[in-house]
């Protein structure tokens, strides 16, 4: 029995439907970390363009954190804010030669499924997800549980400090760590102005997974926006998507429109808004 309003070829062989059929996206993620939200817009239909906005790279000295980590009794939390942080608090423990069972003693809390995800690939139990992915999530989760507490946070050189200043306003002892930095990669400028410029073939949505990407669009576009300003002419024709409040409330700052926001903070999240905005 063929599926309502499914095309009979699709219902014919089986086919998922293709609501975003005929549209073209943006993926701004690392290189390294496109391929989630790729394969989930390709496989609902969409034309994918793959420019990066941000490049992920080592800090300018691990110094700190392998000091954290030959220190790491002393803690009785650790803190991850993205998969970038636990990929490189990986790799240092591999590089000091260092048991990661020396980690078991500590509380975990990881800021949304992913990194909760590939800390437990680590064989690290997590303690405390909040049910919004943001820090002052984190914050509510763990405020009343850290008074006296050594924490360890482990997070990106750039980022917003709501978790440390919230967290010592309770009364913790809180230690953070650059793991990585992030940055705008150069070769992006051109392929990203190219796409806005062509014509018919212009982008339908570019989306934004974090607030470097925001900011790194900026920068890269050189636009000069204010906040409650109007849609730059670059941009007509083609909507915005934040995976959540926080990264939408860079684009607010920056000048920028928000024409798609996620209700669930997560890239399955960031796919369904951008179906019900587009099917």
């Amino acid at each position: 029995m063929k599926k309502k309003n499914m095309p009979a070829a699709e219902a014919a062989s089986g086919a998922q439907p293709a609501p975003l059929r005929g549209k073209r996206i943006v993926v701004s993620r690392a290189r390294d970390q496109a391929a989630a939200l790729s394969f989930r817009l390709r496989e609902l239909g969409a034309e994918v363009l793959e420019i990066p906005l941000i490049e992920i790279r080592p800090p300018a000295s691990f110094q700190a954190l392998d000091q954290a980590l030959q220190q790491i009794s002393e803690y009785d939390w650790l803190i991850l804010t993205s998969v970038n942080g636990v990929k490189a608090l990986a790799e240092r423990i591999g590089k000091l030669g260092l048991d990661p069972l020396n980690l078991v003693h500590l509380k975990i809390a990881a800021i949304g499924p992913a990194t909760e995800q590939a800390l437990e690939e680590l064989q690290l139990q997590v303690d405390v997800v909040p049910e919004k992915y943001v820090a002052e999530a984190v914050v509510s989760s763990l405020r009343g549980q850290v008074k006296g507490q050594r924490i360890l946070l482990v997070r990106a050189k750039i980022a917003r400090d709501v978790i440390p200043d919230e967290l010592r306003r309770a009364g913790a002892l809180v230690n953070v760590v650059e793991a990585y930095e992030t940055v705008a990669p150069e070769s992006s400028r051109g392929l990203l102005r190219s796409a806005l410029q062509d014509g018919p073939h212009r982008p339908d949505v570019i989306t934004f997974t974090s607030s470097s990407t925001v900011r790194n669009f900026v920068s890269l576009l050189e636009l000069n926006t204010k906040r409650g300003g109007p849609r730059p002419a670059l941009l007509e024709g083609t909507k915005l998507a934040a995976i959540g409040p926080v990264t939408a409330e860079n684009l607010r700052d920056s000048g920028l429109p928000v024409d798609i926001e996620a209700r669930e903070y997560t890239i399955p999240g960031l796919v369904q808004a951008i179906v019900a905005a587009l099917a």
